[in-house]
């Protein structure tokens, strides 16, 4: 053995354990992310909603009607971006081409299952998301879970920094005004509804013509 063999630090053994139980560890972890993200991505996971987040699940119709209003506004091959609307993935992955990019930002790390097209958002942070973002989804839907001037306000300056202009806003009716004032919004035909009934009415709110009314 050489010299500058002599003068490398050698792991004791139990240090060197501790490292190999660290490993082990780290690839059970990686491991069953892996298995979380496969289970949920066939559809086999369902996510019940967190009052403490404010989350309150679209029904079916509605999931199914904003779906089908993003795809008739841009086709199945765009870049869709999902802020605070976690419900619409699955269907909007199903609905559009595998060239398509959903991506969904949202605050409950539990929807990180979705890999790649996760991204870790809090309203508070507003500009706390990839700066190549900007400008770059052909269409963004976002429903603010609180309904709060603050909310909108700065889910509006998310909103704006990720489109390249058409925008689909669900919130609660009081909202009307600042979402007009915003964000230029105004009100469809459209009205969301939830799983469990709220109480504050909930419309649907776009920057650009439909190309027909959606029931």
């Amino acid at each position: 053995m050489s010299n500058e063999e002599d003068d490398l630090p050698q792991l004791s053994a139990s240090t060197f354990a501790a490292l190999q139980e660290f490993y082990k560890e780290q690839e059970e972890r990686e491991a069953l992310q892996s298995n979380i993200q496969e289970i949920v991505q066939n559809g086999n996971v369902v996510f019940d909603e967190d009052w403490q987040l404010s989350q309150f699940w679209y029904d079916e119709s509605t999931i199914e009607g904003l779906v089908q209003m993003v795809i008739n506004s841009v086709g199945t091959r765009a870049k869709i971006a999902l802020v605070s609307c976690p419900t619409l993935y699955k269907l909007m992955k199903d609905k559009t081409d595998s060239s398509a990019e959903v991506t969904l930002y949202e605050f409950d790390q539990r929807f990180a299952a979705y890999g790649s097209d996760f991204v870790l958002y809090d309203y508070k942070a507003p500009l706390n998301i990839p700066r190549d973002k900007g400008s770059y989804y052909d269409i963004v839907i976002a429903d603010p879970p609180f309904l709060s001037e603050e909310c909108l306000t700065k889910t509006a300056v998310t909103v704006k920094f990720l489109t390249k202009g058409k925008i689909i806003l669900c919130t609660g009716a009081v909202m009307a005004d600042l979402a007009q004032r915003l964000l230029d919004l105004k009100k469809t035909e459209f009205q969301p509804k939830h799983k469990n009934n709220l109480a504050n009415e909930f419309w649907c709110f776009t920057n650009f013509p439909l190309d027909k009314p959606v029931s």
